[in-house]
């Protein structure tokens, strides 16, 4: 099959989240299975700035309200997997904040992934892709533009986090040339009183997907549905849940290039070595387990449990590493932990991805009391370092840790369920089965090879269901 992968970010172009880790990974497992797989995003400042080498593989103008719109199509092949297409339009793409209004108009946003959805509807067609695969609001509008000016185009829409949606006033419409006859609640893009891309995705896609088999069974229902819950329960049918995999080959302990102490399963205590030398890094002391954190701090983390319970965490001798940025009030309440404790909390506002890496190894169990959590891929990392996550039973985290075996899972969204859950891991760390824990979670397969054969065939069942 000829596949299209239509997304905002992909590494190593760009990244701000998951779905960029996603998009290099599924499609370069897509191509190992032998079909021909194009990563298509934006051409943003930063990445033009990279000074990749850059063919140019097609060049048109597009349709669009003010006037028709050049545009170029420029080809990046990496050394292995996918190849990826970028979409040159500096007027709508030379920014370093893909998400955020460059000028004064709130509209930009939607402007500019408007625009890039007629840029994919565009490439689609000329390339003869089997199926468009987009990811998340910011290529929802790709089948109404299809729908729009035909031919159609076969899509999966796949919902990474629904609490995202590219909700925007009606008025954005007659900029962006889509017709008032599609702003209706149903089949269009209505959605209380604004135009949203997430609801055009969801409800004009030929088949939808997301992350995890139980966040697809947790968005039927109003607690997690984010407003579309009816939708898609009168969806589902062809909506299904396909479980994230993680790139074994980027994260390895064995070959990490950011581990200090290079180990696998069978050798736990050069893991050890790694304890000790980020505890030495960190500046932290004490004889209890370190529970370390790699994460946005936003209300969907669970900070708000986390920053209540650390007073009883650290009676009970945990240490804490955070290291993530985010939301101010989450930021200041770390920081006073860390200042209150400093040989007991550590906490850094940055991205970092070496230190993550050494978060990874050095840790003795991953916290991740997320109030849902579409999949999460930092439990997955975790478990390949031999960190055994502690977790929220919501959405992914459901699928991919096992209670006692695989990790620690606690259900309510409070302090007392968390410090139990943390209670129950020490324990763990103290008994005589911790290493055969450690290891079970090393010789999980986390890779993208069941995850790539199982959206093969709902690409297939697309294809069959829009008549491919």
């Amino acid at each position: 099959m000829k596949i299209l992968f239509a997304t905002s970010e992909a590494v190593p172009y760009w990244k701000t989240g998951g779905l960029a880790d996603v998009a290099r990974a599924l499609p370069d497992a897509l191509a190992a299975r032998g079909h021909e797989v194009v990563v298509l995003l934006p051409l943003y400042a930063p990445v033009a700035a990279q000074g990749l080498p850059l063919e140019e593989v097609g060049r048109t103008w597009l349709s669009w309200p003010d006037g028709p719109v050049p545009v170029r199509y420029l080809e990046h092949r990496p050394a292995s997997g996918a190849r990826a297409v970028l979409v040159d339009q500096p007027d709508f793409f030379h920014t370093d904040r893909p998400y955020a209004a460059r000028s004064g108009d709130p509209l930009e946003p939607g402007l500019r992934f408007a625009f890039f959805c007629r840029a994919v509807v565009e490439r689609a067609r000329t390339w003869g892709a089997d199926i468009v695969h987009l990811n998340d609001w910011q290529t929802g509008l790709v089948p109404v533009y299809a729908r729009m000016d035909g031919p159609p185009v076969v899509t999966v829409f796949a919902i990474h986090n629904l609490g995202y949606q590219g909700n925007f006033p009606p008025e954005l419409l007659p900029r962006i040339g889509i017709p008032w006859e599609f702003y209706r609640p149903e089949e269009g893009v209505e959605f209380y009183g604004q135009a949203s891309f997430m609801k055009a995705g969801l409800a004009l896609s030929d088949r939808l997907v997301t992350v995890s088999p139980t966040y697809a069974d947790e968005i039927q229902r109003p607690e997690y549905g984010a407003g579309f819950d009816g939708l898609l329960r009168y969806r589902r049918e062809v909506l299904s849940g396909i479980l994230n995999g993680i790139d074994t080959r980027t994260w390895d302990p064995a070959t990490d290039p950011a581990v200090p102490v290079p180990y696998d399963a069978e050798h736990l205590e050069r893991k050890d070595e790694n304890r000790e030398a980020l505890l030495r890094e960190l500046g932290l002391d004490g004889d209890g387990p370190l529970f370390v954190l790699v994460t946005r701090l936003a209300h969907q983390k669970g900070i708000d449990v986390l920053v209540s319970a650390l007073p009883r965490l650290l009676r009970r001798g945990a240490r804490i590493a955070v290291l993530g940025d985010g939301a101010p009030e989450y930021e200041r309440a770390l920081a006073r932990a860390a200042a209150g404790h400093p040989r007991r909390v550590a906490a850094f506002f940055r991205f970092d991805d070496g230190l993550a890496r050494r978060l990874y190894a050095g840790g003795d169990f991953f916290l991740m009391p997320s109030l849902y959590e579409p999949c999460g891929l930092g439990q997955m990392i975790a478990q390949r370092y031999g960190t055994p996550p502690v977790v929220r039973r919501t959405g992914g985290l459901v699928d991919t840790v096992e209670d006692g075996r695989t990790g620690f899972v606690f259900e309510e969204a409070s302090p007392r369920a968390l410090c139990g859950a943390v209670e129950r891991a020490i324990a763990a760390w103290r008994g005589p089965d911790w290493d055969e824990l450690r290891r079970r979670c090393m010789r999980l397969d986390r890779s993208w090879a069941r995850s790539a054969a199982a959206y093969e065939a709902l690409y297939e069942a697309a294809r069959r269901g829009a008549g491919g």
